[in-house]
């Protein structure tokens, strides 16, 4: 945990609370993806739905009842939080007549200083509520000066965009995220922006279908238990070595992983013979509002992690990383392009309901991929109060028979890697390690000479 910078106990009614800014709760129609994943907990009810995340304070932690009116105030700029779906087919948010704080925010209470780890994944694996979409766990007693707020949504309510927002309004400063978008939507070039998005759909269903085994759920029995793990690097190498590659970091986040992925085979015995990451792209307009419910769309992205690490020889091979992220890229470099990310937009847009939820099932089907693998941008600082976020995790949507969900956030100068598996994953607990050992492969072998 991060080391004390702070000795106030925090004030839910300090100056940091911004006034005067409560949003009207809304009658929001819900999108097609959000009836998708509504749909999924309906046909699995015996599957958790959820995403969320989970940010670290140094300082003294604030009581559950400070909490609870710290975040009733902040309420006010996230009317979503406050709402329902409600209206069968029509189906929309509005607002929830019998909505109570203290139906969502909860606390977890460590036994001492070696009752941390047993307290935060007690949070991560706590039911919701009944009828409750959300809730946040404060999660401390381990130390005076350090604990941690646990924020978890189903994800028929918000996305990660969405819920990078309700992280910047509750405990950031506000800033508008780093997402990539495209421009304002226009009426030119409608013909060529239909034959793209068609063109997209055709190439992502068609890759839904083709169906290989993974033949990794007879590696171990799941408990049903999430565990979760972290690493870092700053976010400077990364985009260093992404820069000198003519990438992105997020590039170099997936090469690493892949490259994690490949040496955890070895050590943990789990064959992994095709490795396909679902990566959700935020599809909003220049235009829409970043907190309300879901404008995603899943792509499945084979991971290189057959590339061989030696020679035949069995001496390293210094430039496997580097092919890699060379596969890497090749893959993502059209989607870093205007036209393919408008035709995403588009999709998201304008696909009926059917369809979307026929796609949606099948790109999250343990028989088409395996990993889920996200990142966001979260912000530059945060704060609760006078207590300081230092650190970040991402908790990412673990679908049934896939090995794990990855997430990457990017908060202030670091990177945070976080990995959201089953306990029973075998080793899991070594894969931030590895991929943090990934990537200064990455920065040795792009490093000038």
């Amino acid at each position: 945990m991060p080391a004390s910078d702070q000795s106030t106990r925090s004030d839910p009614a300090d100056q940091s609370v911004r006034p005067g800014r409560s949003v009207p709760s809304p009658r929001h129609p819900a999108h097609a993806v959000d009836r998708a994943f509504l749909d999924l907990e309906r046909r699995r009810p015996d599957v958790r739905w959820d995403a969320g995340g989970v940010a670290y304070l140094s300082g003294p932690p604030p009581t559950l009842a400070d909490l609870r009116a710290y975040v009733g105030f902040r309420l006010g700029e996230l009317p979503l939080l406050t709402s329902r779906a409600e209206g069968g087919r029509r189906l929309r948010w509005q607002p929830d007549a019998g909505f109570a704080v203290d139906r969502h925010v909860h606390e977890v209470v460590a036994q001492g200083p070696d009752g941390w780890d047993s307290a935060l994944h007690n949070a991560l694996n706590a039911p919701f509520a009944p009828g409750a979409f959300w809730g946040v766990w404060l999660v401390h007693g381990h130390a005076p000066d350090a604990y941690a707020v646990c924020y978890r949504f189903r994800h028929a309510c918000q996305d990660g965009s969405a819920a990078a927002m309700t992280f910047r309004t509750m405990l950031g400063e506000g800033e508008p995220s780093a997402r990539p978008m495209p421009g304002r939507s226009r009426l030119a070039g409608v013909p060529r922006r239909v034959g793209s998005a068609v063109g997209l759909a055709t190439k992502f269903v068609t890759r839904t279908l083709v169906v290989r085994g993974h033949r990794t759920d007879a590696a171990f029995v799941p408990s049903g238990e999430q565990r979760l793990w972290r690493g870092r690097v700053p976010v400077d190498t990364l985009r260093r070595i992404g820069t000198a590659r003519g990438g992105s970091a997020h590039d170099v986040h997936l090469a690493a992983l892949a490259g994690a992925l490949s040496a955890w085979s070895v050590r943990s015995g789990v064959p992994l013979p095709r490795v396909t990451a679902v990566l959700p792209v935020d599809a909003r307009r220049a235009d829409e509002e970043q907190m309300w419910g879901n404008r995603c769309f899943a792509l499945p992205l084979e991971l290189p992690v057959g590339a061989a690490s030696h020679h035949a020889d069995g001496s390293p091979d210094g430039e496997a990383s580097l092919r890699r992220l060379d596969d890497v890229m090749t893959a993502t470099r059209k989607l870093r392009g205007e036209t393919w990310r408008q035709a995403i937009q588009d999709l998201v847009r304008f696909m009926p309901d059917r369809p979307t939820a026929w796609y949606l099932r099948r790109v999250l089907s343990p028989r088409v991929t395996n990993v889920m693998a996200t990142s966001m941008p979260l912000a530059d600082k945060g704060s609760l109060g006078e207590t300081q976020v230092t650190g970040t995790a991402l908790l990412p949507l673990l679908v049934p028979g896939h090995l794990f969900g990855v997430g990457l956030s990017f908060f202030g100068q670091w990177a945070e890697v976080s990995f959201v598996a089953d306990r029973a994953l075998p080793l899991g607990e070594l894969l931030p390690e590895l991929w943090e050992q990934a990537v200064g492969e990455l920065g040795r072998s792009s490093a000038p000479v």
